[in-house]
């Protein structure tokens, strides 16, 4: 007999569905299907991964990676949301014990909620929307957001508690999540 939940899919129609068609999230129970990104996204994207990663691998402290899925589980086999943040990072402590606790992990996504996520808003992203994604996040179990608008220039740093933005002459720095990190607001824009 095969067990069945209204709202949810187990991770192999997820993963159906994703190589099917094409990227998604779940949020609430509603499948959000996502524009594929403009060059300037990408290339702001491509600019926080490579300063993320490279300050992770030389400090040994996490891995970061870029597009990909992250999924909310209820149990080993159903999922019960995702998201597809532009960057998310997992400390090295977090990732190597979900990679122990779960054997066959390269083959499914991100069983395991990010510490870090970077949302880069696009010109057809709606404020609003994006904020309801940030707060998901932090809900979700997420310690920090870096929200990067295009537009304004600016970056904003969320955690459960605070926030802040930066403008082009400030720096961005890791927090507790990154400890060490810095990179110029201005370079992210370059």
């Amino acid at each position: 007999m095969i067990e069945q939940r209204t709202g949810i899919l187990t991770i192999e129609e997820f993963i159906s569905l994703y190589d099917e068609e094409g990227p998604f999230e779940i949020i609430d129970g509603e499948r959000i299907t996502l524009s594929p990104p403009k060059a300037g996204h990408v290339s702001i994207t491509k600019r926080i991964l490579f300063a993320v990663e490279r300050f992770a691998i030389e400090h040994d402290l996490g891995e970061a990676f870029s597009e990909g899925p992250f999924v909310e589980t209820d149990g080993p086999t159903w999922v019960t949301g995702s998201r597809v943040p532009d960057v998310m990072y997992y400390t090295k402590e977090r990732l190597t014990l979900y990679k122990a606790e779960v054997p066959d992990w390269q083959d499914k996504p991100f069983m395991i909620v990010p510490d870090l996520v970077v949302e880069v808003i696009s010109s057809n992203d709606k404020y609003t929307e994006v904020a309801a994604k940030v707060d998901k996040y932090l809900e979700d179990g997420v310690l920090t957001v870096w929200i990067v608008d295009q537009k304004r220039h600016t970056i904003t740093v969320r955690t459960p508690i605070d926030y802040v933005t930066l403008h082009m002459n400030e720096v961005l720095v890791g927090g507790n999540v990154l400890p060490g990190f810095s990179v110029k607001v201005a370079e992210i824009f370059r």
